[in-house]
């Protein structure tokens, strides 16, 4: 019987045979994409669609039917197809990176080699590529959260549970059916609590702050990796267990038990460098006293740090936790990025508590100092009135961290249940009105005449010049500050021509009023860019607010400037006193004397001067990336909601009646929704 059976084929046969058929099946899938792109909205499309409905069906149908019959055909053969090799998440997030490389390269600078550019057309330009570069970064951020998954039927799972989910189902209803996708990553982080039903405090801070030595301390482990090694990955979060334990998520599968020991190789830059194992999700259990109310800390990555993806899992994190934990390290200062961080959680209706970690660099009047003016700079420029602790982990000063986590963390781990669902409330009050200010903004402009599409394309573009400055501005702050530098002749020169004409006057006073006076020249130019731009993004927000009539706290024009504030000092105290001729100098006559007095003054002072003046370059330039960093958020707070209006209102400036009454439908269902009953199970 054996000898009847037909002979198999041999292993290069069945590599070829397998290899023709991938290649006629990558042929079909082109074939696919030639139908889909004809019938899709691509910006650019290729194809026009002069096929019918109908042979468009035809053509899948016998598609499908060719794979059939392929699969069989190797079936038959002995052959089986190769298993998926690759994630399709990974390889959307990677697709998202070289996207990510394409848009830089449209800058102007890097246009350069294609001619001259259009001085009119280069703020444009930037500001095209910041907000197609920060769509592709927010769509690359809701994947790394992992929230691409069903929000309808974990909705369904929660009610099946016998909670009241009213409210959130209608929002999730409204966000899908007009499209608000900017909505839906802070509509998953509701589900995540009301799923786990735990209070999150989630501890946020740069590299190197000591979140993990703080949290080790807290929990009473070691488990947390702690170094100055830049954390990538996802944000760990830590639990109650009976016994110590962890589980890892990676893209495409569930979740592997490992000892808590292995941590740090898959969350530290060492182990997983760029987060190449793809791990979706860390948590880790630990017997820990402190965890047994309910309470889940939360270890994020590091911001700032040179694995970019951790920075980018931690903002993707940020609506997900109820309390939050921002450390400011004692050895550095608060930076543009911490506001930013504070101003995300506050707007995401998150409270925050700002620690001076290390305060063991201190002494007990430096911690007071540093305590004040932390607080002090948070209200300047955020407006908030937030306290900072002072705190270590170190003996000897370990106090300050136990007297602040009974004192203010202790109280609310006891209502842990009553605080989380308090902070679901706030979420969902927080997403309620945020999509009721959209379809506001939609309802009012549907209501309108074509007379107003021509002035919402006016005030796009008029954002996205606005936008494109911050780049064209930063470029010429940087321009002075390296130009700071170099002025130390110009000091001395002016000086020069100081001594030659004064009285008694001592010559090192002379030489560092000169040098005052050139410093304060340049940080005028610098203060003068920054306020320009400031008035600009305020003026640019106040019109798009008024043309889409939607209320967005735009920020005031004197808030802005009043930001431009507290320029760094210069520090003149290496200048030594010059060795000056006598009063005959000035027997010489003006420019003889000048010239020589110059001389002088080069010979002796001239390094000293010129690395005064490079520490204050130094000083300028940080001072500028920090104002502009903290003015950029202010006007992306804004410009991001109307920016997410824009496709849904030019479409046309008019809607039929049946579009308004939905509209109205919707804005109703959103006044009269039970969200209180949600947040008070």
């Amino acid at each position: 019987m054996d000898s009847d059976r037909p002979q198999a084929l041999n292993e290069a046969q069945q590599r070829h045979l397998l290899a023709s058929l991938q290649y006629v099946d990558k042929l079909l899938c082109e074939i696919e994409s030639v139908l889909t792109a004809a019938q899709s909205k691509s910006a650019f499309p290729k194809y026009r669609l002069d096929l019918t409905p109908a042979q468009a069906r035809v053509v899948s149908d016998y598609i499908a039917r060719l794979r059939a019959q392929m699969l069989r055909a190797l079936h038959s053969l002995g052959i089986e197809p190769p298993e998926p090799q690759l994630g399709a998440l990974h390889s959307i997030r990677v697709t998202l990176g070289f996207a990510d490389i394409a848009l830089e390269e449209c800058r102007p600078k890097r246009m350069k080699g294609y001619g001259p550019m259009p001085a009119d057309r280069a703020a444009e330009l930037e500001g095209m590529v910041d907000e197609l570069q920060s769509l592709v970064a927010r769509l690359d951020a809701y994947l790394a959260q992992g929230s691409a998954q069903d929000l309808a039927a974990r909705l369904e799972r929660l009610e099946r549970s016998g909670l009241d989910v009213a409210m959130v189902r209608t929002l999730e209803g409204i966000i899908h059916r007009w499209g608000l996708v900017e909505f839906r990553p802070a509509l998953a982080a509701i589900l995540d609590g009301l799923e786990t039903r735990s209070f999150e405090i989630a501890v946020f801070g740069r590299v190197s702050a000591g979140k993990s030595s703080l949290l080790n301390y807290v929990l009473g482990t070691d488990v947390l990796p702690v170094g100055v090694t830049p954390i990538t990955a996802v944000p760990t979060r830590i639990l109650y267990g009976p016994t110590p334990r962890g589980r890892v998520w990676f893209v495409g599968s569930g979740p592997e038990e490992f000892p808590p020991e292995r941590l740090r190789e898959f969350v530290s830059e060492e182990h997983n460098p760029g987060n190449r194992k793809n791990v979706t999700r860390l948590v880790i259990e630990l017997p820990a006293p402190r965890l047994r109310n309910g309470v889940v800390f939360v270890d994020t990555p590091g911001l700032g740090s040179l694995a970019t993806a951790g920075a980018a899992e931690t903002r993707a994190y940020l609506p997900r936790c109820d309390l939050a934990v921002v450390l400011v390290d004692a050895g550095s200062t608060l930076t543009a990025e911490d506001l930013a961080l504070i101003q995300a959680l506050y707007e995401n209706a998150i409270p925050v508590h700002v620690l001076l970690s290390k305060a063991d660099l201190l002494n007990e009047a430096d911690r007071e100092r540093m305590t004040a003016y932390i607080a002090e700079h948070v209200r300047n420029e955020l407006g908030l009135d937030l306290a900072v602790h002072a705190v270590s982990v170190k003996p000897g000063h370990s106090h300050l961290l136990e007297t602040w986590f009974e004192r203010e963390i202790v109280p609310l781990c006891e209502r842990a249940q009553e605080l989380g669902q308090r902070s679901l409330a706030r979420k969902i009050a927080k997403l309620k009105e945020s999509v009721r200010a959209a379809l506001e903004a939609r309802a009012q402009h549907a209501a309108r005449t074509g007379a107003g599409a021509e002035a919402l394309a006016e005030v796009e573009t008029a954002l996205r010049v606005a936008s494109g400055r911050f780049e064209q501005v930063r470029v010429a702050c940087f321009r002075v500050t390296d130009g700071v530098r170099g002025l130390a002749r110009e000091v001395l020169r002016r000086a020069a021509v100081a001594l030659a004409d004064s009285g008694d006057r001592p010559a090192r006073e002379i030489v560092v009023a000169a040098l005052e006076q050139v410093a304060a020249e340049q940080a005028r130019v610098l203060t003068g860019l920054l306020e320009d731009l400031a008035r600009d993004a305020a003026r640019t927000l106040r019109e798009a607010e008024a043309a889409l009539a939607m209320q967005c706290n735009v920020p005031a024009e004197a808030e802005l400037l009043g930001s431009l504030s507290e320029l760094p000092r210069l520090d003149p105290g290496g200048i030594p006193a010059p060795e000056m001729p006598g009063r005959w100098i000035r027997l010489l006559g003006g420019a003889a004397a000048r010239w020589i007095l110059q001389g002088r003054l080069q010979r002796q002072l001239e390094a000293p001067v010129a690395s005064a003046l490079a520490g204050y370059g130094r000083a300028l330039e940080a001072w500028a990336r920090r104002k502009l960093a903290e003015l950029e958020s202010h006007f992306d707070s804004c410009a991001e909601i109307f920016r997410a209006q824009f496709e849904r209102l030019e479409s046309r400036a008019g809607a039929d009646a049946g579009e308004l009454a939905e509209l109205k439908r919707d804005l109703a269902a959103l006044e009269t929704g039970p969200h209180e009953a949600i947040a008070s199970r």
